[in-house]
């Protein structure tokens, strides 16, 4: 493995320092064959562009806060990240980043210091696609308990994300009216002006390309959730006749 482990320290960013580093040295130092990684500091500011290591291993801790959030991992939930994790970072890394997601759901993670680490180094539409990603693990046995919504919304604020963006992105998980007017972060009443000028300012913020530097996959779910913006606008204009 060390091969690999060279790689991913090449390629490692904000990650490998803080907190995040701090939770996960023992799992890295052992899976990568003690390969010598710098750690770096957390100076790097807001909207500095990231590795595709950075955002699986943020990843990975808040998906272990969302599973242990209802005291329970169930199948479904270790089988839905797994198939993530082939797709997009193929099948020796996903074996690796398995096994640390199994280490890290042994031990009690420092949330709030996570998601600042997090916060401060991650641009805003990497953050959105997290909050996307951990709703999609959320529902995958069929349903979104409370206990799991809660964390998810309590990692969001952390993570700085907007409460609008944040119901936003639950609401792509609907598919009636009141639902698309959530999504593109209006009211029911905005008039037809207000709903094409909420449709271009969603359209942009949610756009896939924000996250193309972060693999196939992560761009894929990304363009999912924009494709739902697309779909919200269709309906709204639908109801009112909006040409």
């Amino acid at each position: 493995m060390a091969k690999l482990g060279k790689f991913i320290g090449a390629a490692a960013g904000f990650v490998f320092g803080g907190p995040i580093g701090a939770l996960f040295g023992f799992a890295i130092g052992s899976m990568f064959d003690n390969t010598s990684v710098q750690a770096h500091s957390s100076q790097r500011g807001y909207g500095q562009r990231i590795t595709p290591t950075d955002f699986a291993i943020s990843l990975i801790a808040l998906i272990a806060v969302v599973m242990k959030s209802d005291g329970k991992v169930s199948r479904s939930e270790l089988d839905f990240v797994k198939r993530y994790l082939v797709q997009a970072y193929g099948d020796q890394k996903a074996s690796e980043l398995i096994i640390m997601l199994r280490d890290v759901l042994k031990k009690d993670i420092p949330l709030v210091d996570v998601c600042q680490q997090i916060k401060y180094n991650m641009p805003y539409a990497a953050r959105l696609e997290l909050v996307h990603f951990l709703f999609k693990l959320a529902v995958t046995d069929g349903s979104l308990h409370t206990s799991e919504q809660n964390t998810i919304h309590q990692i969001s604020s952390l993570l700085g994300i907007t409460q609008t963006d944040m119901h936003s992105i639950l609401a792509t998980f609907k598919n009636d009216i009141e639902s698309a007017y959530k999504i593109l972060e209006i009211e029911e009443n905005a008039s037809d002006d207000d709903v094409r000028k909420a449709y271009k300012k969603m359209a942009l913020k949610f756009h896939p390309d924000k996250v193309s530097h972060l693999g196939e996959e992560v761009q894929k779910s990304a363009t999912e959730k924009f494709q739902k913006v697309n779909k919200a606008y269709e309906q709204i204009k639908k109801q009112r006749n909006i040409k």
